[in-house]
């Protein structure tokens, strides 16, 4: 590789260790360089020779850093990636980017300022079961998209030990943990919404926070977007129902590389990413003569480390990196906004 990029991450808990370590020691562009842990030392058992930093301030004060992974809990990221490019480190950000739209704008011009790049984490763009429905479209199999149907459902009634997720603190609730995925989803595949109706609830016994969204996107050429997500659905549904002109493709939720990477799966495995044969999206057409046709799609193999290449290759050829900006507060003003009906 033209240039070896060193990496710490903000910390080494279940995104650490599945969803950034794996993928930043497999790339020849990036050297896995440091990483922060307050009590248990462990990143070395996986990495050996790994730098273990007791706070924060003490890795993003390390000169030999070039890019810092904020994957600490939401209410922490405004703080850490202002400290970090003020530091002079290119910054990879997990979502919610910023609880705010304010907050993200002031993170954007800082960054421009310091001369660094600010990435998001939308690491559900690379999951197989949405890569298949953006073949879909982009290859217009079922013709002009009427309506699409994006859930994500869960069944866990009682309420979560994580307190950032669960208590009335900034970027809190179902909607910033889960939105930010099935909004970037929406947005990457039609562009910028014209409106949007949403609305939050609270269902589980003394929750505090919201644990049900449903948000409606409507685009130009009326397309409809529909997002869902709940913590009460005992038989999940499928995660993407699409329908268009000339036919509709239909999709459980499949992709597998979560799951694999917390059981010890390695990247160069032969089944990394690839999902069951169960788990194939059925897409039905309809011909011109009104014939009907049904056939299984299966995915192609799933892997987060194009994400990766996408930083790597805008940090040192200056290439642009695919969740832009406007994608990015675009998402922030929904889940901001009040719930009800808005204008974008």
């Amino acid at each position: 590789m033209d240039q070896i990029i060193k990496t710490g991450l903000l910390a080494y808990g279940m995104s650490g260790k599945v969803f950034h370590a794996p993928f930043l020691s497999a790339h020849p562009g990036f050297e896995l360089y440091a990483v922060t842990e307050r009590h248990q030392k462990k990143a070395d058992l996986d990495y050996p020779g790994i730098r273990s930093y007791d706070t924060v301030d003490a890795l993003i004060g390390d000169p030999e850093i070039q890019l810092i992974v904020i994957n600490t809990p939401n209410f922490s990221h405004y703080d850490y990636a202002k400290q970090a490019l003020n530091a002079g480190k290119h910054i990879l950000v997990e979502k919610p980017f910023a609880p705010t739209v304010a907050e993200a704008t002031e993170l954007f011009a800082l960054a421009d300022r310091v001369g660094r790049k600010v990435f998001v984490y939308q690491n559900r763009r690379w999951d197989t079961d949405f890569q298949s429905v953006r073949k879909i479209v982009a290859e217009d199999t079922i013709g002009k998209i009427t309506e699409l149907h994006i859930r994500y459902d869960r069944y866990r009634s009682g309420i979560g030990v994580k307190s950032f997720k669960e208590e009335i603190m900034p970027a809190t609730g179902l909607q910033y943990d889960l939105g930010p995925h099935l909004l970037d989803q929406a947005i990457s595949l039609f562009g910028k919404p014209q409106r949007y109706d949403k609305i939050l609830a609270k269902n589980r016994r003394d929750t505090k926070v919201d644990d049900y969204f449903s948000i409606h996107l409507s685009f130009e050429n009326d397309i409809h977007v529909f997002l869902t997500a709940s913590m009460l659905v005992a038989d999940p549904q499928a995660a993407f129902v699409m329908h268009g002109r000339s036919g509709s493709y239909i999709k459980q939720r499949s992709d597998v590389q979560e799951e694999q990477l917390l059981a010890g799966m390695k990247l160069t495995d032969p089944g990394y990413g690839v999902e069951p044969e169960d788990k194939q999206g059925m897409l039905t057409c309809i011909a011109e003569d009104g014939s009907k046709s049904q056939q299984r799609v299966p995915a192609e193999v799933g892997s987060y480390l194009p994400l990766f290449d996408d930083v790597y290759r805008s940090i040192v050829y200056n290439e642009s990196f695919p969740v832009t900006r406007e994608q990015v507060l675009t998402q922030l003003q929904i889940l901001e906004a009040e719930p009800g009906t808005g204008t974008l």
